[in-house]
């Protein structure tokens, strides 16, 4: 398995943070009179230094590496079993071994730490270039003791991490459960009661004109009924497709989103072209998403793009984006690690948005004051920062009236 230079980072900081890591290396440096002793995160292509004693000028400090061919760990990774040499010239296995010739010790001792879940994690390991009577059960019980011990306090920080990420995640859906019940009481006080009040008004208008036979004016409010009555349907259909957003059984797969803005953009050729529209797309990440939400994602912004260009204006559409940490921009998934991000900007020249709207148009059914031609009620945003808030993002919109609109959309990468 190949890990991110930020995994390795991560598993470093893990062991640093074990208070009694320092403490084992002064013991076994004590115990066995060696002179270099350390907890090692080995991969299939790393060997790297977490934690140092070094009295013998070996130089590696925390974070150093070595070339993980050049190193017997690289074996123990593979067997999973310790090496004990107390001595390099009479040992018939490791007398010509090309890493104790390369590094020049004659003492060595390496013992896996694995993890509570199986995984090998690196070695606890010491150095010297004297001699040193190792094969012995107090030696090799210390070495056993000690790994299991770094091993056990890796999985405590690892439990940490994972209760603290589900106690801010909680908070996080919390947060946004607040939010869309707050939507939601608006709906039911205001945007549904309209249609309903409308129905009622025409229907009593219409028995009246009925009453009075004047199928003219009945057949008026007839299709204003119809018509209201097809509205009411669709704002019921976008709340339930609204609600179907939180649907658990949506699982998180690889994403190349080259191809997901692709499709949209063949979904929207004909509008594209009508709007005689000019369209720049970077190259894209890929990312663990669920697909179908973010095809759904980037059609309503495009579509959002074309409906408010700017009339008898060629639509220029740019797509760009950029990758940034955790510490460049600050950390939705609040996972404690890490976290890499990428921000996508859709960027337009159409007609903007006022900036005293660009809170109020995420909410549900929202409608701008300026928007005469808009089709729908407003729900597409409100279904775009839903689908954010599912992968762990944000959505964010800088806008300015006759100049366009910028949508920065940042999602983790993993």
């Amino acid at each position: 398995m190949n890990y991110t230079d930020t995994e390795l980072a991560g598993d470093i900081d893990r062991v640093r943070r074990i208070p009694i890591v320092n403490t084992l290396l002064d013991v076994i440096c004590e115990t066995t009179e060696m002179g270099f002793a350390a907890v090692a995160r080995v991969t299939e292509d790393r060997w790297i230094t977490c934690s140092v004693r070094d009295d013998i000028q070996f130089g590696l400090v925390a974070g150093g590496e070595l070339l993980v061919k050049t190193t017997i760990c690289n074996e123990i990774r593979d067997s999973h079993q310790p090496v004990i040499i107390n001595h390099v010239q009479k040992n018939t296995l490791f007398c010509t071994h090309p890493t104790p010739l390369l590094y020049g010790f004659q003492s060595y001792i390496s013992f896996p730490i694995i993890l509570k879940t199986g995984e090998f994690f690196g070695t606890l390991c010491a150095i010297d270039p004297k001699p040193a009577q190792l094969e012995n059960t107090r030696i090799t019980g210390m070495f056993t003791a000690f790994a299991d011990l770094i091993s056990f306090h890796l999985q405590q920080i690892d439990l940490l991490e994972q209760s603290d990420y589900a106690v801010k995640n909680l908070s996080r859906q919390l947060t946004h459960s607040v939010d869309e019940n707050r939507q939601y009481r608006h709906i039911s006080n205001h945007s549904l009661q309209e249609p309903l009040r409308k129905l009622r008004l025409f229907s009593g208008m219409l028995v009246d004109v009925v009453r009075k036979k004047d199928m003219d004016k009945a057949e008026q409010l007839a299709l204003k009924i119809n018509a209201g009555a097809e509205k009411f349907s669709m704002m019921i259909k976008d709340l339930s497709d609204f609600s179907i957003l939180d649907d658990e059984d949506s699982s998180f797969e690889r994403t190349d989103m080259n191809d997901i803005v692709s499709l949209v953009f063949a979904q929207l050729n004909s509008q594209l072209k009508v709007k005689k529209a000019t369209v720049n797309v970077g190259t894209l990440p890929f990312l663990q998403a669920i697909s179908q939400q973010l095809e759904q994602l980037f059609y309503h912004l495009m579509h959002n793009a074309i409906k408010f260009a700017k009339k008898d204006v060629p639509l220029i559409l740019s797509i760009s984006c950029q990758n940034f940490s955790q510490s460049e921009f600050g950390d939705p998934l609040q996972s404690g690690n890490e976290t890499q991000y990428v921000e996508i900007q859709i960027a337009d020249n159409g007609i903007g948005i006022e900036k005293s709207q660009l809170e109020k148009i995420f909410d549900l059914f929202s409608q701008l004051p300026h928007n005469k031609i808009r089709e729908g009620e407003g729900f597409g945003l409100a279904y775009c920062r839903k689908i954010i808030r599912n992968h762990f993002g944000l959505i964010r919109i800088q806008s300015e009236v006759g100049h366009g609109t910028v949508v920065s959309v940042i999602l983790p990468i993993l």
